[in-house]
C-alpha cells in the first residue's frame, strides 16, 4: 500500500482512538449509565393499586459509577434524593466489581491514549519493529478492546444479576419496600460498547495497512525453508 494511503489510516485510527479516550472520560463522570423506574410495592399493596393508581407509587432512578439520584412515589408526590457510592453505598452495593469496572475504566483511557500517540507516530514518524511499530498496534488495539468488553460484562452483572437499582432504592429505607419497575442502559454504557467496537476496527485497520497479525507466518518464509530442507 502506498505511504500516504498508510498515513491516512494511520492517522484515521489515532484520531478513533482519541476521541475514544475523551469519550470515556466522559462517560465515567455521568450519571447515564442506567436509567429505571422503581415500584414502591409496600404503598401500592396497602392501598391495593392497580392501572392508573399505579403510577402514583412508580418513581425514577438514575445513576453512573459515582453518582445518581433517585425519585421515590409512594403515593404522596414525588421526594428526590441525591446518592453517591463513595462512601455512602459502599456497604451495600458489590464493592469489588463496582471498583473493578472504574478501574477497567481508568486502563480503557490509558490505553486508547497510548494507542492514539502511536498510530500518530507510525503516521509521521520511523517505527521500529518492537511495540512502537505493528505489533504494538495490534496490542494497543487488543488491550482497550479488552478493557470495554470487560467494563461492559462487569457492570451488566452488578445491575441484572446483584440487582443494583434494587439496592440503591432500599438504601435508608425503614417502611417502604421497592422494587425495580423497568431499567435499561443508558447513553454512557452503550459509548463504551462504541469504544470497543472502535478498537476492534483499528486492528482491521491495522491489518488493511498491509501489516500481518502478530504470530502469523508469511508463505514465502515457509517455502524458503521447504527448499532447504529438500537441499540436505
Amino acid at each position: 500500500m502506498p505511504a500516504q494511503q498508510k498515513k491516512l489510516l494511520f492517522c484515521t485510527a489515532g484520531v478513533l482512538s482519541l476521541a475514544c479516550a475523551l469519550g470515556t472520560a466522559a462517560a465515567v463522570g455521568t450519571q447515564l449509565w442506567v436509567r429505571g423506574t422503581i415500584l414502591c410495592s409496600t404503598g401500592a399493596l396497602l392501598v391495593n393499586a392497580s392501572g392508573p393508581e399505579l403510577h402514583k407509587f412508580i418513581g425514577h432512578i438514575q445513576y453512573g459509577l459515582f453518582s445518581g439520584q433517585r425519585v421515590r412515589q409512594c403515593g404522596l408526590g414525588g421526594r428526590p434524593f441525591q446518592f453517591s457510592f463513595f462512601p455512602d453505598l459502599l456497604r451495600i452495593i458489590p464493592a469489588s466489581i463496582h471498583v473493578s469496572v472504574i478501574l477497567f475504566c481508568t486502563a480503557l483511557i490509558v490505553f486508547a491514549l497510548v494507542g492514539a500517540g502511536f498510530f500518530m507516530f507510525n503516521a509521521f514518524g520511523s517505527p521500529y519493529e518492537t511495540l512502537h511499530g505493528p505489533l504494538g498496534l495490534y496490542l494497543w488495539s487488543f488491550i482497550s478492546c479488552s478493557c470495554g468488553c470487560l467494563i461492559m460484562i462487569l457492570f451488566s452483572s452488578e445491575v441484572k444479576i446483584h440487582h443494583l437499582s434494587e439496592r440503591i432504592a432500599n438504601f435508608k429505607e425503614g417502611t417502604f419496600t421497592f422494587k425495580t419497575h423497568s431499567e435499561h442502559f443508558a447513553n454512557s454504557f452503550w459509548t463504551i460498547l462504541v469504544c470497543s467496537l472502535v478498537h476492534f476496527l483499528n486492528a482491521l485497520l491495522i491489518r488493511f495497512a498491509g501489516f500481518e497479525f502478530p504470530f502469523s507466518k508469511s508463505k514465502d518464509s515457509g517455502t524458503i525453508t521447504g527448499a532447504v530442507d529438500l537441499m540436505y
